[in-house]
């Protein structure tokens, strides 16, 4: 019986678990975003959350300790300078698992796991999250002027631009040739 057994051993031993988790954490560091089955994504998120919030403290200890885990020294500088800069006022939640479609060949559950902050579709721009004004349906106010702005662009004269004739060059003779590369 499994009581009390919180992790998902994934069908492997030890050794290799560490090794994919180590694996699939730096891919994700490295692409920001990675699909992968259901399962192995639920233990990856348990597996890179602590060290992201590691990397927000940049000093050697700290790095070693990721560095114990992941065993890349990229994915080790990516992590402490461009995600721990992107994660610094975040208290947690790194990662988002979103379920996909099930795998072609077995129907395994897959899905894709990414890091929040990297996601420009879920991000809100300033611009976008401005209060808008409720306009009136009686046709004052911007509308009109919008029309006459118009009106006055497609009644200003438009200038034509004439291309310049080009002068036709005479091909260079062999000669010619011969001239210049002497000079």
């Amino acid at each position: 019986m499994r009581h009390g057994d919180k992790i998902n051993n994934l069908g492997r031993t030890t050794a290799h678990r560490k090794a994919l988790l180590s694996n699939l954490a730096c891919q994700l560091i490295e692409h920001k975003r990675i699909f992968t089955t259901l399962a192995k994504a639920k233990s990856l998120r348990t597996y890179i959350e602590p060290m992201i919030t590691r990397s927000k403290k940049d000093n050697t200890h700290n790095r070693r300790l990721v560095f114990s885990h992941l065993q890349d020294k990229s994915a080790v500088t990516e992590l402490f300078t461009v995600v721990s800069d992107k994660v610094a006022n975040r208290p947690g939640g790194y990662t988002r698992i979103i379920k996909t479609q099930p795998r072609m060949g077995d129907a395994a559950d897959m899905a894709m796991i990414e890091l929040v902050d990297f996601n420009t579709l879920y991000v809100k721009d300033a611009k976008d999250g401005a209060k808008k004004t409720r306009r009136s349906r009686r046709g004052g106010g911007s509308t009109a002027k919008a029309t006459t702005a118009s009106q006055e662009a497609a009644a200003a004269p438009q200038e034509t631009v004439t291309p310049a004739p080009e002068a036709s060059a005479a091909p260079a003779t062999d000669d010619q040739n011969d001239e210049k590369i002497a000079e």
